[in-house]
Parts: C-alpha cells; sequence; structure tokens
C-alpha cells in the first residue's frame, strides 16, 4: 500500500483517500468542522487548510487526495497562521454566548477557538444578528447566530436519511438554514443533526437546558426501541437518565439512531409509575411486602400447581440472562408451557435503522429457550387453555400481556394465581397475585442479541437499591470502583428492583433447586456452556461493539 508523510509520521492509505481519512487511521487529529467521514465533502469551513511540499498553496485535508510521497504539515507556521485567521473569520459574527450554551463542553468551535484562535477579534463592527429559538421540526430548535454554515445537516438529511428537507438561503454573512417552503424537519432521523453539529446551532428539545455535560455520567448500552439494537451512551445526572445518544458502530448502527429510540425507551426509567418494591395482593388490593416475604409466598404457591396447570411467559424485552433462568425454573417445576409474545408493527420499517419487531431481543429469547418444550403450548395455546380453566398459574416477566387484547385481560382474571416481574405498573401487574419489581436495561448487566444474531452487552446507567448491596457484598468502595461517575450515581432516587435472573434464582433456590448465580457473568457463563451458538462467549468477547453468532434458520426472527 502507498504511504504518505504527515507530520513528519509515515501514515500508509488506500487509494481514494484524502489527507483527512488518512490523518485519522494514524490518529493524527486535523481540525474540520464541515467534514464527516458518513457525508460528502463539502469543503466550505476551511479550517482544514495544511501544506503540502511542493504545492504553492495550502490545500484542504477534507477534499484533497493522498498520493504516494506526498509530504504534508498540519502544523506549520504557515497552516497555523492561515487556521488562525480562518477562525478569527468564523467568530467574527458568532454570539460567543458558551455559557447558556447546550454544547458547551462537547463543542468543536470552542475546542478549536482555544486551540487554534488567536483570542482576540479585530472586528469591531455590530454583529450580524440572525433568529433564535427557529423550531425547525417537532423536535429541533435552531439558534442560527450560532450557526457556522457548515452544511452538516443539510447533507445528512439528503444522504442519510433520504428526507432532502433543509437547505440554505440568503447570501454573506446573512445566510442561514431553513427548511424548504412547507415543509418540517420531521424525518425520523432528523434529531441525529444535534450530534453531527459541530456547534450548538441545533439542539434537541428534549434535552434543552437541562444538563451540563460535565455534570453527567455516561454508560455504552443498547437502544430497546426494536430488534436493530443500535449502540447508544446513557446519560445520567442525579440518578436520571436525561438523553440517549447513538454509539458509534459499524456492524449495527454506524454513527445514527432513529428519533423515536432517542426520545421513547428511556422515559419509563424514572417514571411515577415504577414498581418500587414487591407486592401481595390481600383482599383484592396490592400491598407492599419485603423480598423475603414475596420470594417465600412465590414458592409456597408454585408447590401447589402441577407442571401441567403452570404457563410461563418470557420476555423479547428483558436480557438473554433472565429469560434463560426463567426457563430453567420453568424445567426444574416440570413446565412445559413456554413462549413469549410478539411485538410487530406491520410495515413500520426503513432501510435505515428501522425495524417492525419493537423489541431487543426476540432472537436471544428463542435462542435461550423461550419457546414451548415437546407437547407444551405456544402463546395462543396457553391462552385457550386458561379460559378452559386448565392452566391455572401464570408466571408473566417483564412484558404486558393483558395489553395485547381484552381477550387476554378477561383470561388474566380467571387465573388462580398470576405472578409478574415488571418495572412499572401496567395492566398485567394490576391484575397480579404477587408483583416483583424488575430492573429496566438501564439497571442490570445482561446482553441482547439483535435480529442480525449480534450478542450485545448492556450495563447499568442507574443506580438501584440492589446494586448498592451487591457492591458492599463485594466489599468495593464506590470511589476505588467507579469514582466521581458512581457518586453521581448515588444522588436521586433509588428503587428496589432486582434483575430478572436475580429473582428466579432466590425463589429457586427457596424451592431447593440447583441455581445459584452471584452476577449476570455466572448465568452468561451457564448460557454459553449449555446452547451451543454462545459457545466460547464471555462479557469480555462480547465487549463495546458485540460478538457476532452463527443463526439456524429454525430459530431466526
Amino acid at each position: 500500500m502507498p504511504y504518505l508523510t504527515i507530520d513528519d509520521k509515515q501514515v500508509e492509505f488506500k487509494q481514494g483517500q484524502t489527507i483527512i481519512e488518512a490523518a485519522v487511521t494514524a490518529d493524527i487529529d486535523i481540525p474540520h468542522f464541515c467534514w464527516h467521514p458518513k457525508l460528502s465533502i463539502s469543503g466550505n469551513c476551511r479550517v482544514c487548510l495544511v501544506e503540502v511540499e511542493k504545492m504553492p498553496k495550502l490545500v484542504i485535508a477534507c477534499s484533497t487526495l493522498a498520493a504516494e510521497g506526498m509530504i504534508v504539515h498540519s502544523k506549520s507556521q504557515k497552516t497555523l497562521e492561515a487556521r488562525n485567521a480562518v477562525m478569527e473569520f468564523i467568530l467574527i459574527n458568532h454570539p460567543l454566548d458558551c455559557p447558556i450554551c447546550d454544547e458547551a463542553g462537547e463543542c468543536k468551535l470552542q475546542d478549536y477557538a482555544y486551540s487554534h484562535g488567536k483570542g482576540e477579534s479585530r472586528f469591531e463592527e455590530i454583529k450580524v444578528r440572525k433568529d433564535k429559538r427557529v423550531q425547525l421540526g417537532p423536535f429541533i430548535k435552531f439558534d442560527g447566530d450560532r450557526c457556522i454554515s457548515c452544511s452538516r445537516c443539510i447533507r445528512f438529511s439528503d444522504e442519510i436519511a433520504g428526507a432532502n428537507q433543509l437547505t440554505f438561503v440568503k447570501r454573506g454573512d446573512r445566510v442561514t438554514i431553513t427548511t424548504f417552503p412547507g415543509e418540517s424537519f420531521d424525518n425520523p432521523y432528523a434529531l441525529n443533526t444535534t450530534d453531527i453539529c459541530p456547534v450548538g446551532a441545533l439542539t434537541n428539545q428534549d434535552f434543552r437546558f437541562k444538563s451540563r455535560v460535565w455534570e453527567m455520567s455516561s454508560t455504552k448500552s443498547i437502544c430497546v426501541g426494536c430488534s436493530r439494537g443500535c449502540n447508544t451512551e446513557i446519560w445520567v445526572r442525579n440518578n436520571e437518565i436525561l438523553r440517549l445518544t447513538p454509539r458509534l458502530n459499524e456492524d449495527v448502527n454506524s454513527f445514527w439512531m432513529c428519533d423515536n429510540g432517542r426520545l421513547n425507551t428511556f422515559k419509563f426509567v424514572n417514571a411515577n409509575s415504577r414498581v418500587d418494591g414487591n407486592y401481595i395482593k390481600e383482599n383484592d388490593e396490592l400491598k407492599k411486602v419485603d423480598w423475603l416475604y414475596a420470594i417465600s409466598k412465590t414458592a409456597d404457591y408454585l408447590k401447589k400447581y402441577k407442571g401441567n396447570e403452570i404457563a410461563f411467559i418470557g420476555s423479547p424485552f428483558a436480557t438473554c440472562e433472565d429469560n434463560f433462568t426463567m426457563v430453567k425454573l420453568a424445567k426444574a417445576l416440570g413446565v412445559s408451557n413456554i413462549d413469549f409474545a410478539e411485538h410487530n408493527i406491520q410495515g413500520d420499517q426503513d432501510d435505515i435503522l428501522i425495524r417492525e419487531d419493537k423489541t431487543p431481543n426476540s432472537l436471544g429469547a428463542k435462542l435461550v429457550g423461550v419457546k414451548p418444550a415437546q407437547n407444551g403450548m405456544n402463546l395462543e395455546g396457553i391462552l385457550r387453555s386458561i379460559k378452559e380453566g386448565n392452566i391455572k398459574a401464570l408466571y408473566v416477566m417483564e412484558d404486558d400481556v393483558a395489553s395485547i387484547s381484552n381477550e387476554w385481560e378477561e383470561a388474566l382474571g380467571k387465573l388462580n394465581l398470576l405472578i409478574v416481574h415488571s418495572s412499572n405498573f401496567n395492566k398485567t401487574a394490576k391484575l397480579a397475585n404477587i408483583v416483583f419489581s424488575s430492573s429496566t436495561f438501564a439497571e442490570k448487566n445482561g446482553t441482547f442479541v439483535n435480529f442480525q444474531g449480534r450478542v450485545q452487552r448492556i450495563r447499568p446507567a442507574v443506580s438501584t437499591i440492589e446494586m448498592d448491596r451487591a457492591l458492599d457484598r463485594m466489599n468495593m468502595s464506590r470511589w476505588d470502583k467507579f469514582g466521581t461517575q458512581f457518586d453521581r450515581w448515588m444522588q436521586g432516587h433509588k428503587y428496589d428492583a432486582k434483575p430478572g435472573w436475580k429473582i428466579f434464582s432466590l425463589i429457586s433456590s427457596q424451592l431447593n433447586f440447583k441455581m445459584r448465580y452471584e452476577m449476570a457473568e455466572d448465568v452468561f457463563a451457564d448460557i454459553a456452556k449449555s446452547i451451543e451458538a454462545f459457545s466460547s462467549l464471555d462479557y469480555d468477547v462480547i465487549g463495546e461493539i458485540g460478538s457476532q453468532i452463527e443463526i439456524k434458520k429454525t430459530v431466526a426472527v
């Protein structure tokens, strides 16, 4: 492969790569605003100017092709002077309102003004004032005076989202961005422009003015909005999720995520409807009880029924670990009636990221055994058998089956025993005899398998009482283990919830079944030993970007 030299470092590049692309592969930072690896080249910010030997003038690194033997200087005196001049020009009409700007702390303009600017302006005239707080779409506010006309949002709308909704209008220092006449910036991926905007011009209305970036902790996780399993960052302050942002994974979602996943998949974690603790129904009223009593009563109730009188409904919203332990408990009780409800919205799918399956782990649930055993009944059979009075006890994990249909709601009322794991009160939880408070995806360790067969990790971003106790058992100082990030978790309300695998493990112990796990890693190690598709995997192998497994056609979603 050919080589070029950047700042005295020999860099290998592929034919067709530009100077900035070659620099990125070699971890050499060349300042840039308008260039983005997934967008076409516009070359209009000029801050990536570099000096190339034997070329008469400076060139922009984003559009100049790398060539064999080329010698590039990104830190020469000539380059630095030009870069300082460009920064001075960009800042001429900028309002310099960093103290009130949502982008402060993660703003390229702020960073470059500090590292590449002169620190002063020779411009003495009044700055051009542009429209502020413009509602570009249902979720985005636009502050025109902060915009540096990089055109990233315009190119994203056209090239990635496939919805050509934005354009430049006017000329010179009056240029600004707007939607085409009669259009609203409302495509399903519009909020990605708030991520790629290098300044604070485009802001997420849902997150606007809620927190500074340095006041939040960020945790790598997975979006639970559909079976794509987009890689995300969960941003938390005072033990409350404030926003989700996409995390780069070229094998799953690249730099992007849809607006629905960004806005609507985390609000329930801190909602007023959370199940905070466990409940047992007495005299037609759910009363709060402690964990020991709830576990003990559950074990006593389950002993009263034969295996063919019980059914288990798993969940495509729950982790592989949760579903696996549920299946183990069901088998120990002699139960063969096991299935889960699918949540598909026909037609709600596109060629970018969105999938019809609105759950994160349908494939994972099937792989770990959430399906009828031999002579067992599927979901429809379970419903029919409940109505006929043959199934008398139903165990539902992290799903609201009563909301599937009126038929299901009526059938649940005929049961002698209904046990539910739920993070929030819903129709099914309100009908239950026993309700266990289950941890959400943001409060536990575990794995999901997306529709492509990629096993991916979720991690706790929000603290629960269970998590605090686990750390105490390990004698781990919060400072030694997590530092100030965990200290922020400790603030705010913590729910008394446990992951599903832990609840099943406690019930199994009460029933004298062998299922003793201390951590989610222990459960996954058992999955890897028991199920061929997961063999040779562990949490370290899965890592931050996941691990692809081979899926047989018989279990594919």
